[in-house]
This record gives C-alpha cells, structure tokens and sequence, in this order.
C-alpha cells in the first residue's frame, strides 16, 4: 500500500465505496423482497422474473467492479493474485452482457404485453410469458461459455510479465490480443451489443407511441367530472421506460468512453476511473427505480415477514 494517498485518488475511491455500497443496499433489498415473496408462495408475474435476474446481474457487476476500484483508489494495487484478475473479469462480463440483455428483454416483453389484440405481436401475447424463463437461463450459459474466452489475457500486476505490449488497469494489466481474436470479441460483444440498444430504442419509442395513443382515448372517453386514472400496466410501462432511458444514457457514454481507451495505448487514469464510474451509475440506481413500483409487493411482504412472526 503506498504511505500516501493523493486527495484525487481519496475522492475517488469515496466515490466508488459510496456508489457501490448503495447499489448493494439497493439490489439486495429487492432481491430480499423478492425470496419472501417466494417462499411464501406468491405468485410473482413474467415480468418479476425477469426483474429479478437483472437484480442478480447487476449485484454481479457492482461486485466484481465496484470494490475492487474502491482498494485501488486507497493505494492497493498488488491485492489480487493471476486467478482473482481472471475470475473478476469474467464475473463483469457476464453480468455486464446479462444486464444489457435482460434490460432488452424486460423492454420487449412489455411492448408485446400492453400492444393491441390486432397488433403484430398478437400471436407472441399468450405465448412470451413462457419461453422468459428459458430464454434467460440459455443465455445465462451462453454468456458464461463466451466470456470465458477473455479473462485468459489478464495478468495480476504482481506476476505480470515483461513485454511493452500490455495495458495497465490498475490492480490488472492485460496482453494485448491478436488481430484475430480482436474481430472475435467485436463480433461476439460489440455487435449484438449494439443490436440490442437499438432494440431496445426501438422498443422504447414503440411504447411512448401507444402510452399517447391510450391517453388520448381515455381522455376522449371520460368527462371533465371524473379524471382519469392510468391503469397498472401503464404505471409499470411508464417505469420500465425510465429504466431503459437510464441504461441506454449511462451504457452510451461507457461505451464511448471505453472506444476511446481503446484506441489510445496512453491511458489517462481519470478517463478509465471515470468510465468505471458510469459503468456502475445504472447498477445502481435501477434498484431505486423499481422499488416505485414495490409498493403492492412491500405490503405483501409485511404481512409475510408477520405470518413468520407469529
């Protein structure tokens, strides 16, 4: 550990021990309501199921990033041996690629539940809600099976070796990979990655345009007397909205910054720390953004946790 901390150094790792503490409050509290309510039996709705693995992918990221920032924003740089290097970036990606997929999956499933009987997405109406659960445990695998291939070129700094090919992070430092496996992680990552942005934008404006739509027949249908109320479902598409704008904010910016590192073999450590910072922003604050809609949820879980009580 160095004798001495700089004060930038010190604000930033106060910045990711704050950020990272409260999104680990954050999503283990709602995971927390989440295992009550199944023990005893709730029925939980295609929707909860899909929340509570982007919980899980989230807790991953925060995990797996977040604290080990933290110790090397307070001076320990050596903390980590070759097996904990690798084992910390293959827990990020999974839960990294898993987030950007559920957080797709969660904006499409609910474009396809509040669209019109004689809409396009009619015959997938009845049908979605069963294929969520394989179609999240499939590519959960995937994931793990692909990311398994990068945490190969990441060295501890204690054992790392002698070549000026190499990129310093800080607590790891990585060899830089072969031309080959460069198009590899672009087509394995980049790609579908921006595929499911666009998906996701996609789905997103397709869900504001039928919100209007909706509000503009309840507003013709209903008098000056009795003001209209919007429907759950509209509550809950409303919230996803702003979860998905979130992510696609803070997941854009990530991604630029994260392009221009990779571009330049000179890394400035405020620009890698910064990135850092963004890529823990939507981790942590999309816990917050769906406790809005806990509400029903936590009441049932009073009454749970005092049935256990008794």
């Amino acid at each position: 550990m160095n004798e001495r901390i700089d004060s930038s150094d010190m604000v930033m790792g106060l910045m990711f021990l704050s950020e990272t503490a409260v999104g680990i409050v954050g999503n283990f509290s709602l995971l927390y309501y989440h295992l009550i309510l199944f023990c005893n039996e709730y029925t939980l709705k295609s929707r909860d199921l899909i929340l509570r693995h982007l919980i899980i992918a989230n807790s991953l990221v925060l995990l797996s990033r977040g604290i080990p920032q933290t110790m090397k924003a307070f001076g320990l740089k050596y903390f980590l041996s070759d097996f904990a290097c690798k084992l910390i970036l293959y827990t990020y990606r999974v839960g990294r690629s898993m987030s950007i997929f559920i957080t797709c999956l969660l904006s499409v499933f609910q474009n396809i539940t509040i669209s019109p009987m004689n809409s396009c997405w009619k015959d997938l109406k009845g049908r979605a809600p069963k294929y969520i659960g394989f179609s999240i445990s499939l590519c959960w695998v995937l994931y793990m099976v692909v990311n398994s291939i990068f945490p190969l070129y990441m060295l501890s700094k204690r054992y790392s070796v002698n070549t000026t090919d190499k990129r310093d992070y800080g607590y790891c430092s990585s060899v830089n990979r072969y031309r080959t496996t460069d198009l590899v992680y672009a087509a394995l990552f980049v790609f579908p990655e921006m595929v499911l942005s666009l998906l996701m934008i996609w789905s997103s404006g397709s869900m504001v345009l039928l919100l209007y739509r909706h509000k503009q027949r309840v507003q013709h249908i209903h008098t000056i007397k009795f003001s209209p109320k919007s429907s759950p479902e509209s509550r809950a598409t409303q919230r996803i909205l702003v979860l998905v704008g979130t992510f696609v904010t803070f997941h854009t910016l990530s991604s630029l910054i994260h392009l221009y590192i990779a571009l330049f073999s000179n890394i400035i450590w405020w620009v890698v720390d910064t990135n850092d910072l963004i890529s823990l922003c939507f981790p942590t604050v999309s816990p917050f953004l769906l406790m809005s809609r806990k509400s029903k949820l936590s009441r049932h879980c009073l009454v749970c946790i005092k049935k256990l009580k008794i």
